[in-house]
């Protein structure tokens, strides 16, 4: 028989985020309490949330950034925006300063998660076919005429090869 103990602790890691609470398990021999016979450590399993900024302060964050002529690891450290190690928050960071750039101010209230609707964004998707003019129209079937007969008349030659290599082959 042994006897068993349980308690939360927290355990630090390097990463911050990484900080919560383990359930451990210490099992000890019966007659001798101070011989520890085993030691279990189980990691409740924690879901990631996603943290979602505001437009404000996406735009403070890059403005701040390109003033003061920061970095993207220390715009991270400076906002607390996650671990610089890992490299998201970096993406995260370079993914607002495009937006910036390509739309300025504007494109962060725009919300770009999920798939987009046709309604949303009409140019998205396989683009319509637009009617030929008559001019393009009759050529290309000008030109698709003259490659049918083109094929026929190069199979017509590789059958009339393949004769003569046969009866060349039978005179031998």
């Amino acid at each position: 028989m042994t006897i068993s103990t349980s308690f939360c602790i927290n355990i630090p890691f390097k990463d911050e985020r990484q900080n919560q609470k383990r359930q451990v398990h210490i099992w000890y021999a019966p007659q001798k309490l101070d011989k520890l016979l085993e030691v279990h450590i189980f990691m409740k399993k924690g879901k990631r949330i996603n943290k979602k900024y505001s437009p404000e302060f996406k735009i403070s964050v890059i403005l701040d950034m390109r003033e003061n002529q920061l970095g993207y690891c220390e715009t991270v450290r400076k906002y607390g925006l996650g671990p610089v190690e890992t490299g998201g928050a970096r993406d995260m960071l370079q993914r607002w300063e495009r937006i910036y750039l390509e739309e300025g101010e504007p494109g962060f209230y725009i919300e770009r998660r999920g798939r987009t609707t046709k309604m949303d964004n009409p140019k998205k998707g396989r683009p319509k076919n637009k009617p030929l003019d008559k001019q393009v129209e009759e050529d290309l079937i000008a030109e698709n005429q003259r490659l049918r007969m083109e094929n026929e008349y190069l199979k017509k030659l590789n059958a009339l090869v393949q004769e003569r290599v046969e009866r060349e082959r039978k005179k031998k």
